[in-house]
């Protein structure tokens, strides 16, 4: 299916049916991490957006086991230790979830980027390099959204098309579209800033620092960013009641 935008004679009216899959795709991941609800939502509350941080135990797997490093690096200066200790709490969150059946794929990934990192830091006998995976994550990210902010088909505007049921029609609407890269761009804020922080504290080898910082911008700005999107969903879709 070839997408038409009328209203916008500059936007590209072909990239069709893979653009349209791929977001369709991503609106289900989406739904899946508890983000459908959010984007729906008429009202923002604090049960809704904690959903969408993944809950209580999604926010404990997520935090605790960077914090475990960071204490116990700071405390002992002991790399294989603090490793160790980082490690073996994101094994236990996953166990936890396998044997509850309880939705795995969070922990896994979480257990998965703690076991590369911890490898990347034992390989080179340096601490900091335990953070390394996380800027060659933030900086595929951004290239992502600066891809499809350039080719005009805002990433954001993918998901939010499919969970509000438009799929890409919104692209056909010059507002919407506007609105939909404003919002991209605010995601890529969010990854780029992590960057401008982050490196140069790697670069002076400010290990206790940059632990630090990769937790305050990790779930906090990740909330922050979640509700700057959901005000900008509301001005697109200010009628916009949920459907599923």
């Amino acid at each position: 299916m070839i997408v038409r935008n009328d209203a916008d004679p500059s936007a590209e009216p072909d990239e069709p049916e893979a653009a349209e899959a791929f977001g369709e795709q991503l609106a289900k991941a989406a739904e899946r991490s508890g983000l459908g609800g959010l984007a729906r939502d008429e009202s923002l509350s604090a049960k809704d957006l904690l959903g969408a941080l993944g809950g209580v135990r999604g926010l404990v797997e997520a935090i605790l086991p960077g914090l475990v490093f960071l204490v116990t690096y700071t405390i002992t200066r002991e790399l294989v230790i603090s490793l160790i200790a980082s490690v073996g709490l994101a094994i236990v969150f996953t166990a936890i979830r396998l044997v509850m059946r309880s939705q795995p794929a969070q922990a896994i990934a979480g257990l998965l980027g703690a076991g590369v990192s911890a490898v990347l830091a034992l390989w080179t006998g340096d601490a900091r390099d335990n953070y390394v995976l996380g800027f060659f994550t933030n900086i595929a990210y951004a290239v992502a959204i600066v891809v499809s902010i350039a080719v005009r088909w805002p990433l954001v505007g993918l998901i939010v098309g499919f969970l509000m049921g438009e799929g890409t029609a919104w692209r056909e609407n010059r507002r919407k579209l506007r609105i939909m890269q404003v919002a991209t761009f605010v995601w890529l804020g969010l990854f780029v800033s992590r960057l401008a922080v982050q490196v140069p504290l790697y670069l002076v080898d400010n290990v206790e620092a940059l632990g630090a910082m990769r937790l305050l911008m990790g779930v906090p700005l990740y909330a922050l960013v979640l509700i700057a999107t959901w005000l900008l969903v509301r001005v697109a879709y200010p009628s916009q009641t949920r459907s599923r």
